[in-house]
């Protein structure tokens, strides 16, 4: 099948393409690389840099490369940018994402993969949380993430454009090319290896007084081959099985780590002392953060094989080490959950 990533230079849009590669698809990657790194994509995979908000290059691509479903990973995703500046967020992942899908509407392209957050979840009031729980979004990025849900429901109504998309949080770890390269980072993991290699004087993490077991907040972190496997499947069910369109979420089994647990396991690895001073809360920062994978687990067979938070810090750990590329910096690091 011949499936275009948009944001397939990013982090889990390279390690995607990575894995549709290695199912036997063919891979065209459409990226503008205002964030992403030309480096990441795949030597076997195609690339167009163009805007997602060009739609004649969406379009030319999608004809030229006969494009057959589409990987929609492009997005902009810092919750307090987002909040900061909604204006860019609604243009990016809204607005493009509507180009996307019109530019597919003509190409006669029906068959699309979402990237999705489980922030549109917001303040969840239970854990696990599941598909079917309210979405009550607390930030733009969030209102972004369900808005473009909600236009892939009305397409697929209208248009007959079946989609799935992928609920999560924290993917981590790397594969041995392509690992985290954010700027500004701002996940946990990839500070703490930055702190380990003395790329960064310390991490802050904000707030040890949660109704924890260790007073810090609890999160999913899922390594990021598991993910991009999930989409892989999720395009599957769609073309193969000609699955109806569906949301899943995807977690660590229902299980999270807090961040006292991600510290010491960072420390672990790495054999290195990690500097970490404790600040006060963050406004709205849910004490825990947990997502049920019980819907996908039971309809596409998707079963995580690296779930062990030390193997995913490891490879992460392995990437950076490899490829030397931790940022310095005079600034302490914060730990964004």
């Amino acid at each position: 099948m011949r499936v275009l990533v948009t944001g397939g230079a990013g982090y889990i849009g390279s390690v995607v393409s990575e894995e549709l590669l290695r199912d036997g698809h063919t891979v065209v990657v459409y990226d503008s690389l205002y964030k992403g790194h030309r480096e990441a994509v795949p030597a076997d995979a195609a690339f167009v840099q163009a805007d997602l908000l060009d739609s004649a290059a969406m379009g030319e691509t999608l004809t030229r490369h006969q494009i057959d479903a589409v990987m929609h990973m492009a997005a902009d995703s810092l919750v307090g940018e987002s909040v900061a500046d909604p204006a860019k967020y609604y243009r990016n992942n809204v607005v493009a994402g509507l180009t996307l899908l019109d530019a597919m509407r003509q190409g006669d392209v029906r068959t699309l993969v979402f990237s999705s957050t489980a922030a549109v979840y917001g303040e969840p009031t239970k854990q696990p949380i599941e598909e079917t729980d309210p979405t009550v979004p607390t930030n733009p990025y969030g209102d972004t993430k369900l808005a473009f849900e909600r236009a892939l429901a009305s397409y697929d109504r209208a248009y007959g454009m079946r989609s799935v998309s992928l609920r999560y949080f924290n993917a981590a770890g790397a594969t041995a090319r392509n690992g985290e390269r954010h700027d500004p980072e701002t996940h946990l993991i990839p500070l703490l290896l930055q702190a380990a290699a003395g790329a960064r004087p310390e991490v802050t993490v904000h707030g040890a007084d949660y109704p924890t077991k260790d007073g810090t907040c609890v999160r999913d972190y899922i390594h990021v081959v598991d993910l991009a496997r999930a989409h892989v499947l999720a395009l599957r069910a769609l073309v193969e099985k000609r699955r109806d369109s569906r949301i899943y979420n995807l977690g660590c089994g229902g299980k999270g780590y807090s961040v006292r647990e991600v510290i010491e396991a960072a420390a672990r690895v790495t054999g290195k002392q990690i500097p970490v001073k404790m600040g006060p809360r963050r406004p709205g920062d849910p004490a825990v953060l947990i997502a049920s994978s019980d819907r996908i687990t039971k309809e596409l067979d998707w079963c995580p094989t690296l779930q062990n938070l030390d193997a995913i810090i490891e490879s992460a750990w392995t990437w950076m080490q490899s490829t030397a590329r931790t940022t310095p910096t005079t600034r302490a690091g914060k730990a964004h959950s």
